[in-house]
């Protein structure tokens, strides 16, 4: 069992390992100027999180301090923070940018050149309470509930990806899209793609995930092993896709991904990979083929994802499938290696 903090203490995760999840105690975290201090609420644990925790995030050393999906009440404000924000319910948005190089001027922040996250590089929310910048966080209208606001962050990285494609190839309605992968991020990118109006075909090799898929709407799913994967995908689709969305960023997803895609079409990379994955360069620059990285958001990714929530077009209960007490961050974290779970909470207070 885990001692409740004293007064001025701060119980924060801190993941030595998948196996090896622990808690610290630090001093309480005084907002320095331009902060808030959040008691947070909710946490999500992401695919990253899970990635991480086994040694294959190629961007999150080990031990790291999780919890960048968050959600909390405003408790402290810094110097030159207005006061009103003390006990507002906000959301963050864990990209920590410089604000001065080349892409942060161009409101490209989610590629900044010094980019760190909370949770991943930062000490994240998986905490009794921490800070944060400002502008990091955004107030959460009261209709929307725990359960819509926690997805926000991790709906708002598909929502990202889904506009870069358009801007790519076009309006997506009524196009053919193919997304690999029915995980938590397959699952999101299925319903923001759903919201932009196209016809999506969802791969994964185990049949629950694939069900999950078809009830949220996929017109068809397939086992991307099978020997007749993209036969049986080219008949579901009717035409080769616009645009194939890779969420496992693996060799075999990416060539198949390829083999899938039309000519003049894009590839996304949704997925985070272990490290080099060969690529048909000869094939792509054939078919002018688009191969392209997404990653995270910017603020209109979040505001569209918030949108999205509070339309009701994401059925939490088919996206969140497991919760924990704080106390029990340990089980969540190996809740997280269940496949049969999409998103895993930890209630924080």
């Amino acid at each position: 069992m885990v001692s409740p903090a004293a007064p001025g203490e701060n119980r924060r995760v801190v993941v030595n390992a998948i196996d090896d999840v622990v808690f610290e105690t630090v001093p309480e975290a005084s907002p320095d100027a331009g902060e808030v201090r959040i008691r947070g609420t909710v946490v999500g644990i992401c695919g990253s999180d899970t990635h991480a925790a086994c040694g294959h995030h190629p961007f999150i050393d080990l031990p790291y301090r999780p919890g960048h999906e968050v959600i909390g009440v405003v408790d402290a404000v810094g110097a030159g923070v207005d006061d009103s924000w003390v006990g507002t319910r906000v959301v963050v948005e864990p990209n920590l940018a410089c604000g001065h190089c080349t892409q942060c001027r161009a409101g490209r922040y989610n590629i900044c050149q010094e980019l760190l996250v909370l949770g991943c590089q930062t000490p994240g929310g998986l905490a009794d309470s921490f800070t944060v910048a400002v502008d990091r966080v955004i107030a959460l209208d009261p209709a929307l509930d725990d359960d819509h606001a926690i997805l926000i962050e991790p709906l708002a990285t598909p929502v990202h990806a889904v506009r870069r494609a358009a801007e790519t190839v076009g309006d997506l309605r009524d196009r053919p899209v193919v997304v690999i992968g029915a995980g938590p991020i397959g699952l999101f990118v299925l319903l923001a793609l759903r919201d932009a109006g196209a016809k999506v075909v969802v791969a994964d090799l185990l049949v629950s995930k694939r069900e999950r898929a078809e009830r949220l709407g996929a017109a068809g799913t397939f086992d991307p092993t099978a020997s007749d994967a993209v036969t049986s995908a080219m008949a579901l689709l009717g035409d080769p896709a616009a645009v194939v969305v890779d969420c496992v960023a693996r060799e075999s997803s990416v060539a198949q991904a390829i083999e899938l895609v039309d000519k003049g079409g894009a590839v996304m990379v949704v997925g985070v990979a272990a490290g080099a994955v060969p690529v048909r360069l000869d094939l792509i620059q054939d078919r002018e083929i688009a191969l392209i990285g997404s990653l995270m958001y910017v603020r209109e990714d979040y505001t569209a994802a918030m949108d999205l929530l509070s339309s009701g077009a994401v059925p939490v209960d088919e996206i969140i499938t497991a919760r924990y007490d704080f106390e029990h961050s340990a089980e969540a974290f190996g809740a997280s290696m269940d496949p049969e779970n999409v998103k895993v909470l930890v209630n924080i207070s």
